[in-house]
């Protein structure tokens, strides 16, 4: 009896402890948390809480987010490349699903009636605004309704960032700065020098997308906000203050492991991916500034973190702390060399693999290791933030994990780059499958640089079809690019060439 009457008390004193929490839950789901959307660009697992450069990289900040947040470390990008993966965050869909393969498509007049990110948080109440990179950078891919503000892009008036390079027919003619090239490599051209420009730090172009983020986050707000700051760094030019390539002495800097017939066993296809952009590899080993660009990497990366610190420390000295979901992702990987690659746009860890932190009200720090995906991140602040939603993503909530980081979690994270090409990557192998049906495998626990494709290995057959079946195998027929529009970037409308329909950017967003 005595016996019974203990367990009926524990099962009355569970359910009250059940209530206590489901209430809990239900009053913190009914309080919309705000959110801080942080970005970087091009920035690979090379920060200190990831490991992933053999040296000493100076990221404070990123490691003290990841010290309050969930520190994912096994994270990918839906795909190797500016554009395509910044549609697939910020609408969370797929390459696949959307056709949105490249950088010459605008994602907007394609897809005008898709709600991303900062358009779903406005119409549920939010104040959305933000600076810097969020879509890609280039015109007309910021649709002013997407918005209640959004800083306008520096990029445009900033004379060392494309100097007289011309993107579009509006883009401004202005010479390249007294001393170019900064990196003393003619060959490489703008978009891939390096060095400190004659500027102050706070007119370098990440420096005011930094202060448009402090500033809004000094005031009060008498609604939740969505509030996005996108950082360049470390995309090129790698254009920062003299004082992070200090950090760096040159003897010190530790090059990335590469090994010469890397490529002997990798077919066709991925042989392809690896020598695009290989002349700008073979113009810095020629000229034997190798370590000084690996140099200037590293110090664009500290360039950023010091901004995010920036930002951190506002957010953390104001009245937002308490109730403030942090993320913080970069677009894609970045090769320095590896697989005798420059640039990203290949299927393999060192292009795929990022930073990715979400620090949440009520959860616990931790590291988790289970293979996530960024095209995770609108289904998952949607479920923090307890929104409704008639979206069809094709990611799915990371909130379990934040829970318990040790979930178990089937989906793997899968990266596609180009029409037919995907890699698919578990808790320990990566499979890559071509558009011509070849394919790589390896195994990252015994083989982290992927230097050896078991893709013909009897032994790993079985590894190898349990992660095949993930691969993608529907296509969706490629969007159409830009040249299948007028656009004026003054009104922000898109005259569709073929039926004259127009498409209005500025057209706002209904609100309640």
């Amino acid at each position: 009896m005595k016996k019974i009457i203990i367990q009926t008390l524990g099962r009355k004193v569970g359910f009250i402890a059940a209530a206590l929490l489901l209430t809990f839950a239900v009053s913190c789901a009914n309080e919309k948390s705000n959110v801080l959307f942080l970005a970087v660009d091009d920035m690979k697992d090379w920060v200190n809480c990831l490991g992933g450069y053999e040296g000493t990289v100076y990221t404070p900040n990123i490691d003290r987010l990841a010290a309050r947040g969930t520190l994912f470390t096994n994270a990918h990008c839906p795909s190797p490349k500016c554009a395509p993966s910044r549609a697939a965050i910020m609408t969370g869909l797929m390459p696949s699903t959307t056709g949105l393969y490249d950088n010459g498509h605008w994602w907007y007049p394609n897809f005008p009636d898709t709600k991303t990110i900062p358009a779903h948080f406005r119409a549920n109440g939010y104040h959305a605004v933000g600076a810097g990179k969020i879509f890609h950078h280039t015109a007309g891919n910021h649709p002013p309704n997407q918005w209640n503000d959004f800083q306008k892009l520096v990029f445009n008036d900033d004379p060392w960032f494309r100097g007289v390079k011309l993107n579009y027919p509006w883009s401004k003619q202005i010479p390249y700065p007294d001393g170019f090239p900064f990196s003393g490599i003619e060959d490489l051209g703008h978009e891939n020098d390096w060095g400190s420009l004659d500027y102050d730090e706070p007119d370098y172009d990440d420096s005011r997308n930094a202060e448009y983020t402090v500033q809004f986050l000094k005031q009060s707000h008498d609604r939740p906000f969505f509030l996005a700051c996108g950082l360049f760094r470390p995309h090129l030019p790698w254009y920062v203050p003299q004082k992070y390539f200090d950090l760096y002495p040159l003897n010190e800097v530790t090059l990335p492991g590469v090994k010469e017939d890397d490529l002997d066993d990798i077919p066709p296809a991925g042989q392809a991916f690896a020598k695009a952009r290989q002349d700008d590899l073979i113009a810095i080993q020629k000229a034997e500034k190798y370590q000084e660009a690996v140099r200037a990497y590293l110090a664009s990366i500290t360039y950023a973190d010091a901004q995010l610190g920036l930002i951190l420390d506002a957010l953390d000295a104001g009245e937002h702390s308490e109730n403030t979901i942090i993320t913080l992702w970069s677009d894609h990987g970045w090769h320095l060399g590896e697989k005798g690659h420059w640039h990203k746009t290949t299927l393999w860890e060192e292009a795929t693999r990022i930073p990715f932190i979400i620090s949440a009200p009520g959860y616990e720090p931790a590291t988790c290791s289970r293979p996530v995906s960024l095209i995770d991140l609108y289904p998952t602040l949607n479920d923090l933030c307890n929104l409704p939603s008639d979206e069809c993503h094709d990611g799915t909530s990371l909130r379990p994990l934040l829970a318990d980081p040790e979930t178990e979690r089937k989906r793997p994270a899968i990266i596609q780059f180009k029409p037919g090409n995907v890699a698919v990557r578990s808790d320990r192998f990566r499979y890559i499958r071509y558009r011509n049906g070849s394919e790589e495998f390896y195994d990252l626990e015994s083989d982290p640089y992927e230097w050896t494709n078991l893709a013909g290995d009897p032994s790993a057959a079985k590894q190898k079809a349990q992660l095949a079946r993930w691969a993608t195998s529907e296509w969706a027929k490629s969007a159409p690019t830009k040249s299948a529009f007028h656009f004026d970037p003054e009104t922000f409308i898109w005259r569709e060439k073929s039926s004259g329909r127009l498409i209005n950017g500025c057209q706002n967003i209904t609100e309640p």
